[in-house]
């Protein structure tokens, strides 16, 4: 370790090599290097004050801060560096950070509980905002400044700080840095430093890949890491349903990593990107012009910026140039409290209601008054304060003035920081400037429990040799104590370090604006870790109210539909479809819809299930009274022929055609008629039984008659030729009745036998889609029905062949003829019926079957009767026997 040590403490060579490979931290790189360093003459890199500010004490603390913002003119390396004031252009949020560090540990020293007895110095210079100033820097603090560095022997710093050098005027080395005033200064020093476990502690580097501790363990910040406002934006966005957003990201770690976070984080939470536009620093103009046109194109009005503030400055701009006023913005801490931005003419016009993530803000007591009273009178050889007094004053402070080309006067004595109002003295919302007093006394918190020794009063027989003292602090020891640092600050505040990362904590901050037309900045909530505490009714939205805006790309789907996505476009666009018959969905936004369980239907809005209505054929509706309507006219014509027949049972047209037969043909279809009154009306068990059953017989009976009669016809004829007189007595009454009995009782049986096993029962049918569902008679068995039918199609069908075949029998009054004409029209119903039974839905089933049951009936009813009824009543002349048998 001592070689190593020795050659950072070489501090430059001529060859620039040496730095360059002491970067990459390898060990040949610096064996390398110290071969070459030995070879060539060695010089300082400057005077110790030159841009510096030095306070010695028994340790010494290092910092580096990015005082000014204008690099020197030539840059070629560092032994081409001037020595003279590089650096030109003193900035005064910097010095403000510059003197919260002296505050700090000045109040440390003054602390009879932290550290006592023992006093901190400080050693602090200016990085130029350059890295490589940055570095020279570095290395002059951890090596210190002694006046040549030709010593024979090299000192051994690993065992401690402080011996062997001097410690005067800069020249004691530092064991802490607190410095790193970017994510890519921080990433150099910490490899840089690395070597030597020197730990250096950044304010304001933010970079996640600073976390890893495997490359920078010597790296610790009180500064979160960017995911965390990244991770808070997300949720930001969700919270308030923005589900349609624009981003415009610098075109470097921090935007890439910025957008990555933000996806990964609203990932499943159905919120898209836009567009995601890259500024680059040194395009600014023409990026942020091309960015402008985007967000004026785009349907987005929620936009998220990740980027540093002088690349919104210019956005903003081109923004105003094309007069878009209606975005809402989303601002990261690198601009969310920019004063420069705020007190923008341009800003207020394009900008307003921004909601930002902040670096947390916190008050110091006493640090208003301790900047408000510093003067160049009391700090003689503090020469940032001096010139920063030139600056705000135009007079030179001091008795005499140093000579230069363009002298200032001397100042009276009178001038004072009291009143005077700027970045440096405002202390209303300290952020980057508490991160610096929280880096201070976490290092003096690891220096204290370094350097405390709790076992040497109680056991005074214990090596001493093991605590450390001012002059032996070893930088990696120290590194160990502030890992495990956890103390209150005074402002009651717990500060600890994860790794090398600190608590996660942001203010939300919202722009609004005034009375006066100006824009303030309002802090309306806290990060703290993964929690968001957020005031909602404190913000002022770009609206100018407080209704939240909407960012969507498309509307949400409201109850009653489904999301549809757009073929090649994002997750976030689509149609809303609405919801099928008999499926809903009753949120906003639903992806599908839901099917309604079998025995409910959706109702009008496809918001709800609803339980289905029963719906049957009933006497109420007028299908139902129409079809009743006809059976009763049946029933009622058939009664009055029977009537007729009866009256006129005696005439030859009524005897001459069985009139037993005709009797009971006009009883059978009268109970055709009104068994199909059974069918309307809501179906019972009993009433799913009988009125098969009903109808299976009665037409068995009616078709049995017509057939009996058809085969008396064909035997009365037979009978007639010679040697056939014995045929007619095979058919007399009692052997046609007992006939119609025997057809009639086949189908009594096989309606016993299909009711007894598997009757029809009442059942609602489901499968017919639609808010009504059908009550009817379900076929448990399809045999049984399939039975009765085929035996009534069965007798239909031999009656039908047998009168026609008896059709042209000689007679003039041939009943067969008749019989043939209303059995065609029966069977062209039942066969009609089939097709028609099957395809009809619902109630409209049982419709068809009575209709069926009318058809066949008035048909058998008009072809056979109607012909008689009208010789009997309105052809008297023609019902005579003469006229019957008369060829």
């Amino acid at each position: 370790m001592s070689w190593l040590s020795w050659l950072f403490t070489l501090r430059l060579c001529s060859a620039p090599s040496l730095l360059l490979l002491g970067l990459e931290g390898s060990q040949l790189g610096l064996r390398v290097g110290l071969q070459v360093a030995q070879a060539v003459s060695c010089s300082r890199w400057g005077k110790p004050d030159d841009q510096g500010l030095f306070q010695d004490g028994d340790v010494v603390i290092g910092g580096l801060f990015s005082l000014y913002y204008q690099p020197p003119a030539t840059d070629n390396g560092f032994t081409q560096l001037p020595h003279n004031k590089p650096c030109t252009g003193l900035q005064n949020l910097p010095l403000q950070y510059l003197y919260a560090m002296v505050f700090a540990l000045e109040e440390i020293n003054h602390s009879i509980t932290l550290l006592p007895g023992v006093k901190l110095g400080y050693h602090i210079r200016d990085s130029c905002a350059l890295p490589l100033w940055a570095m020279q820097g570095a290395l002059s603090l951890v090596g210190g400044d002694s006046a040549s560095c030709n010593t024979a022997d090299p000192p051994d710093y690993s065992a401690g700080y402080g011996e062997g050098i001097g410690e005067k005027g800069g020249d004691q080395p530092v064991p802490v840095i607190i410095g790193g005033s970017s994510s890519k200064a921080a990433t150099i020093l910490s490899r840089l430093l690395g070597p030597l476990s020197v730990p250096l502690m950044s304010y304001t580097a933010s970079c996640p890949c600073l976390s890893d501790r495997r490359q920078y363990p010597n790296f610790f910040r009180t500064m979160p890491s960017d995911i965390y406002q990244a991770r808070a934006i997300a949720q930001l966005a969700m919270r308030f349903n923005w589900t349609w957003i624009g981003a415009v990201v610098a075109n470097n770690d921090y935007g890439h990593m910025a957008i990555k976070v933000f996806q990964e984080e609203t990932q499943g939470a159905g919120v898209c990107l836009a567009f995601v536009e890259t500024l680059q620093r040194e395009n600014i103009v023409s990026d942020a012009r091309r960015a402008a046109l985007t967000i004026q194109a785009s349907t987005a009005k929620v936009i998220l910026i990740f980027t540093w503030y002088t690349d919104v400055r210019e956005l903003f701009l081109q923004l105003a140039k094309i007069n878009v006023t209606d975005r809402q913005f989303l601002a990261s801490e690198a601009w969310s409290t920019s004063s420069d931005l705020l007190q923008n003419p341009v800003t207020s016009k394009v900008a307003s209601g921004v909601l930002g993530v902040a670096i947390r803000s916190s008050s110091i007591p006493g640090f208003e008054n301790y900047i408000r009273s510093l003067n160049p009178s009391r700090r003689p050889d503090d020469e940032f304060l001096r010139e920063f007094w030139e600056n705000m004053f135009g007079c030179s402070p001091g008795a005499t003035p140093p000579p230069q080309a363009h002298r200032l006067p001397l100042c009276s004595g009178t001038e004072s920081l009291e009143g005077v109002q700027n970045h440096f003295t405002d202390t209303s919302q300290l952020r980057v400037t508490y991160n610096v007093y929280l880096a201070v006394y976490a290092a003096a918190h690891a220096l204290h429990s370094l350097l405390s020794c709790p076992d040497r009063d109680s056991s005074p027989g214990i090596n001493s040799s093991t605590c450390s003292s001012p002059k032996h602090i070893k930088p990696i020891e120290l590194m160990q104590h502030l890992s495990n640092v956890n103390f209150t600050t005074p402002q009651g505040e717990m500060f600890y370090f994860q790794g090398g990362d600190t608590q996660a904590k942001y203010d939300l901050v919202n722009w609004q604006t005034t009375p006066e037309g100006s824009q303030k900045l309002v802090l309306i909530g806290r990060v703290d870790g993964f929690d968001l505490h957020l005031s909602e009714s404190a913000i002022q939205w770009s609206t100018g109210s407080n209704q939240v805006p909407t960012s969507v790309c498309s509307e949400s789907c409201p109850p009653g539909t489904r999301k549809a996505n757009r073929k090649g476009e994002p997750l976030c666009c689509f149609d809303c479809i609405p919801c099928a018959e008999g499926e809903i969905s009753n949120t906003s936004g639903s992806l599908n819809c839901e099917r309604c369980p079998s025995e409910f239907w959706s109702n009008a809005d496809q918001t709800a299930c609803i339980p289905r209505q029963l719906d049957f054929l009933s006497f109420n509706e007028t299908l139902g009274i129409t079809l009743t309507a006809v059976a009763v006219s049946g029933a009622a014509v058939t009664t009055a022929v029977f009537v007729v027949f009866l009256y006129y049972r005696q005439t030859p047209m009524v005897r001459a055609n069985n009139s037993e037969l005709s009797f009971l043909l006009l009883l059978s279809l009268k109970l055709c008629f009104l068994c199909s009154l059974v069918f309307i009306g809501r179906p019972s068990v009993w009433a799913c039984r009988f009125q098969q059953a009903a109808f299976g017989i009665s037409f068995v009976l009616c078709v049995s008659c017509l057939q009996v009669k058809t085969i008396v016809v064909l035997a009365a004829f037979r009978s007639a030729r010679p040697g056939a007189e014995a045929l007619m007595k095979w058919f007399g009454p009692g052997q046609q009745r007992g006939s119609v009995c025997l057809f009639t009782s086949v189908q009594v049986f096989i309606c016993i036998i299909w009711l007894s096993l598997s009757p029809p029962v009442p059942q609602a049918d489901l499968d017919i889609p639609g808010l009504k569902v059908t009550l009817k008679c379900a076929m448990a068995s399809v045999v049984g029905f399939s039975l009765v039918l085929g035996y009534i199609g069965l007798l239909a069908c031999t009656s039908l062949l047998l009168a026609f075949l008896a059709r042209k029998l000689p007679d003039n009054f041939n009943e067969a003829k008749l019989i043939t004409f209303s059995m065609l029209i029966f069977c062209a119903v039942w066969v009609a019926f089939v097709p028609a039974y099957v395809s009809s839905p619902g109630k409209y089933t049982v419709a068809v079957e009575i209709f069926a049951i009318l058809a066949s009936s008035y048909g058998l009813l008009f072809c056979i009767f109607a012909p008689k009824c009208f010789i009997i009543l309105l052809r008297p002349e023609k019902n005579t026997r003469k006229h019957l048998m008369a060829r």
